[in-house]
């Protein structure tokens, strides 16, 4: 007996310890306890970290049965007992003993009970329990002896699946690192770059939910890419992605915006700040629960903020978020999470350098470009203005020729004036904030270009930049945005003129386009111009909308004091 007894323990062994993938692992464990003992019914519960059971492998239990029984156990009663203090139990009747809990509706009936603590390295990593040992009696001292004996070779197969498992582990994080690094070696900026970082982060570490806030040209922290995966077992094979574009503080593009700003930044002032918080600390911040605000609202049980750190810049914050019924998320995924934050901060300074190559090369470029109007074209056009203006005091010339030569003159001061505002506009920065209100009126029209389908033309008439204060600049911003959006949706223009101009001390906002024009009759939208003439009185101002002519055409006037 005692023969057979080794030689199955011998067999147990080898079948244990026959691969290296842990999942695979845990289950030959199990089954081989069950075999060795002749039990009905086996299990291993993995502790995490805190001492609770974070995964429960079982045998012997028809899986449709467990399913009907519900949320595999926590490691309360008997199991409690055993993690709280782990050394060998072995009882006749597990109603019996005091620190029973008894079993759910649908449960089969178990009595006798055998647990044993595996430890891997000194420390328990989970706990064998094996019930209903099948034939006459419970289990036995020798039984006992046998499941130490296997628990004691099993985590040496444990301690090498864990070792395999943490090597590909690292090689599938070094091969998602290499990805974004491709990603940029091959021209993707840093904005095209923020989805794969966040799809890959939320697969590498099986969160339900990731999401990359980065500060935006204000400094405000920006919810830029949310990559979700549906609820249920196919979370990680179909994930729903929303991005979220840029957006000037306190003037969301859409509703989606708000709402996931809202929705993961929490309502709270604790989990408001917490991506703040990752941010600013510089440091993983842990929290939970909350919501997702998104076509449904989803629960997570947890939050965890990752700071993307390169030297001594903080990029950004990558966040994972887990369901509520998701077990504790083990330390070593954290600490390769962070790795991967770092790693992919890394990353986008090296696709933002190559941004600031390119740029730099277009503004010497452009630089060149406005050197060249103002020191040749410019001038020249001068230069042919003068002898044109001197050709006009020849006595006894016509005077229909007169006309046309003054007329030409004029018109040769206006493109004058164009061009020097084409020179202003090359040298304005193409990112980051204006540096004033000339600058940003041309961002606005240069941004206003894809939805009209070409750029308004701009001219200034005065001092804007020192007249104008900052408050009266962000109503005629906002204004002139609203104008153009006007006329991009309603009026069907082919041009648009803007003319911003201060008169004495007022500043006033003309939008002429040659459109369809504005219907005076009752019908058509208004709420725009209702809010152009809104904020214009809340200025002190006034606002009025006119028809260019009878064939079409729409002049809009947004008057307001400059300061």
């Amino acid at each position: 007996m005692g023969e057979d007894r080794d030689s199955g323990l011998f067999a147990a062994v080898v079948s244990v310890a026959a691969g290296l993938e842990l999942g695979a692992t845990l289950r030959r464990i199990v089954k081989a306890a069950v075999d060795l003992v002749n039990a009905e019914y086996g299990a291993l519960g993995v502790l995490g970290a805190e001492g609770k059971v974070v995964d429960f492998i079982h045998v012997g239990i028809d899986p449709s049965l467990a399913e009907s029984i519900g949320p595999l156990p926590t490691g309360k009663g008997i199991l409690g007992l055993l993690t709280q203090h782990p050394v060998p139990i072995r009882l006749q009747r597990l109603s019996d003993h005091p620190a029973s809990s008894g079993f759910p509706p649908g449960h089969p009936p178990m009595n006798s009970f055998l647990g044993v603590p595996v430890r891997v390295r000194g420390e328990v990593f989970g706990n064998l329990y094996l019930t209903e040992k099948r034939g006459a009696g419970g289990f036995t001292a020798e039984d006992e002896r046998t499941v130490m004996a296997l628990a004691a070779a099993a985590a040496v197969a444990i301690e090498n699946a864990r070792l395999y498992e943490r090597s590909r582990q690292r090689e599938r994080w070094q091969e998602a690192v290499a990805a974004i690094a491709n990603a940029v070696l091959g021209g993707a900026e840093s904005a095209d770059v923020l989805p794969v970082i966040s799809e890959r982060v939320r697969g590498l570490t099986g969160a339900d939910a990731s999401l990359v806030a980065m500060p935006d040209m204000y400094g405000n922290l920006v919810i830029e890419v949310v990559n979700v995966g549906p609820e249920g077992e196919d979370a990680r094979a179909a994930p729903t992605r929303w991005t979220v574009h840029r957006s000037r503080p306190r003037i969301p593009r859409n509703a989606a915006f708000d709402g996931l700003n809202r929705g993961l930044l929490g309502r709270e002032p604790a989990e408001g700040q917490l991506i703040v918080e990752a941010f600013t600390s510089r440091r993983t911040i842990r929290r939970g629960p909350l919501t997702l605000e998104i076509d449904v609202p989803r629960e997570f049980g947890l939050m965890i903020a990752l700071p993307m750190l390169a030297a001594d810049r903080t990029l950004g914050v990558v966040a994972l978020l887990w369901d509520v019924n998701a077990s504790a998320v083990p330390m070593d995924i954290v600490e390769l999470a962070e790795t991967f934050a770092a790693q992919a901060a890394v990353t986008l300074v090296l696709a933002e350098a190559r941004q600031e190559q390119g740029r730099l090369a277009v503004y010497e470029d452009r630089d060149r470009i406005a050197r060249d109007l103002h020191d040749l074209v410019i001038q020249r056009l001068f230069a042919t203005g003068m002898q044109l203006q001197g050709a006009l005091r020849t006595p006894g010339l016509d005077e229909s020729v007169r006309d046309r030569m003054s007329r030409a003159v004029d018109e040769m001061d206006e493109t004058i004036r164009e061009i020097r505002q084409t020179i202003f506009a090359l040298h304005e920065p193409t990112v980051g904030p204006s540096t004033g209100l000339r600058g940003r009126i041309l961002r606005e029209t240069e941004q206003a270009a894809g939805l009209l389908g070409f750029e308004p033309s701009v001219r200034f008439a005065g001092v804007i930049d020192a007249l104008v204060s900052d408050t009266t600049a962000d109503h005629l911003i906002a204004a002139l945005r609203e104008a153009l959006t006007n006329a991009a949706r309603h009026a069907k223009a082919g041009r648009v003129e803007v003319v911003v101009e201060v008169i004495g001390s007022d500043v006033m906002l003309i939008v002429t386009d040659d459109g369809i024009g504005v219907p005076f009759d009752g019908s058509g939208r208004r709420s725009g111009v209702t809010n152009l003439n809104s904020r214009a009185i809340e200025l002190g101002g006034s606002c009025g909308l006119d028809r260019v002519s009878e064939s079409g055409g729409t002049r809009l006037m947004w008057r307001v004091p400059a300061n």
